[in-house]
């Protein structure tokens, strides 16, 4: 298993693989903004629109490989605005089902948390669906969970769900 983070062209030579990496999240039911079904080409324009997020800069990705696929990703969403170069968004920490239990999702985590550190980054927040495996994640990680807003997004079959805020402080240098 490698951990690689992706520049925009790599992105771009990845689409297919992330695409059913995100399918297979949303058909299983995770929260990542997206209605079930997930069409094919729907998902490819997604990870399509985020190279050009990650060519500019404001965007961060990582894909873990596992043989000749992509079983994993996660994010980081820079903000563009001058007060706020202290913090990223961490987004779409995505683990393929059947690579699920391994610990791949804390070490995309890490990966992450260390990248961001490395960029001079203090703040990392997110949001996740309340209730969900990856509140457990978040919380052994280290996150500290900021409050709840109800009915924030809706699931895969369209119900409102609320999400969970957590934010964590991460030492530079």
């Amino acid at each position: 298993m490698t951990v690689t983070r992706l520049d925009a062209p790599r992105l771009r030579a990845h689409v297919a693989e992330l695409a059913d990496l995100l399918i297979d999240a949303v058909d299983d039911g995770a929260s990542l903004g997206f209605l079930a079904p997930l069409d094919r080409a729907a998902a490819e324009a997604w990870w399509e629109e985020r190279a050009e997020g990650v060519a500019a800069g404001r965007l961060a990705v990582w894909a873990a490989q596992d043989r000749d696929r992509v079983v994993g990703t996660v994010g980081l969403a820079f903000p563009d605005k001058p007060n706020s170069r202290h913090r990223a968004e961490l987004v779409k920490l995505v683990v393929h089902r059947d690579a699920r239990g391994k610990g791949l999702g804390r070490t995309l985590l890490t990966a992450a948390e260390e990248s961001a550190v490395a960029a001079g980054v203090t703040l990392l927040h997110l949001d996740t669906e309340t209730g969900s495996p990856a509140e457990h994640l978040y919380r052994t990680a280290g996150w500290t969970r900021a409050g709840v807003i109800p009915d924030y997004a809706a699931s895969p079959a369209g119900v409102l769900r609320p999400t969970t805020l957590y934010y964590k402080h991460v030492a530079v240098g």
